[in-house]
């Protein structure tokens, strides 16, 4: 997976895909939010489309669909559009 592919999705695409990631990892807004160290409400507002996570954010979210192998790379391949961003 190249890096920083979160960052070049437009919304509200990140917002879709941060909250699928979350709940393919079984996750509330809570505990997503304490693991990528950012507050609960940006995760809220990430996944309302109002916001884009920063560069950090951005590299540990693409570090948490990695570790999910090919699950991770078909939900960020759904909603790049299959292309190579």
């Amino acid at each position: 997976m190249k890096t920083q592919k979160i960052k070049k999705l437009k919304q509200p695409f990140v917002g879709q895909l941060v909250k699928q990631l979350r709940q393919l990892l079984n996750l509330t807004q809570e505990e997503l939010a304490n693991s990528l160290e950012v507050s609960h409400s940006s995760i809220s507002r990430w996944e309302r489309g109002t916001a884009k996570p920063s560069s950090a954010a951005s590299k540990l979210i693409e570090t948490k669909l990695t570790e999910l192998g090919e699950r991770g790379e078909k939900l960020l391949e759904q909603y790049s559009g299959g292309r190579d961003i």
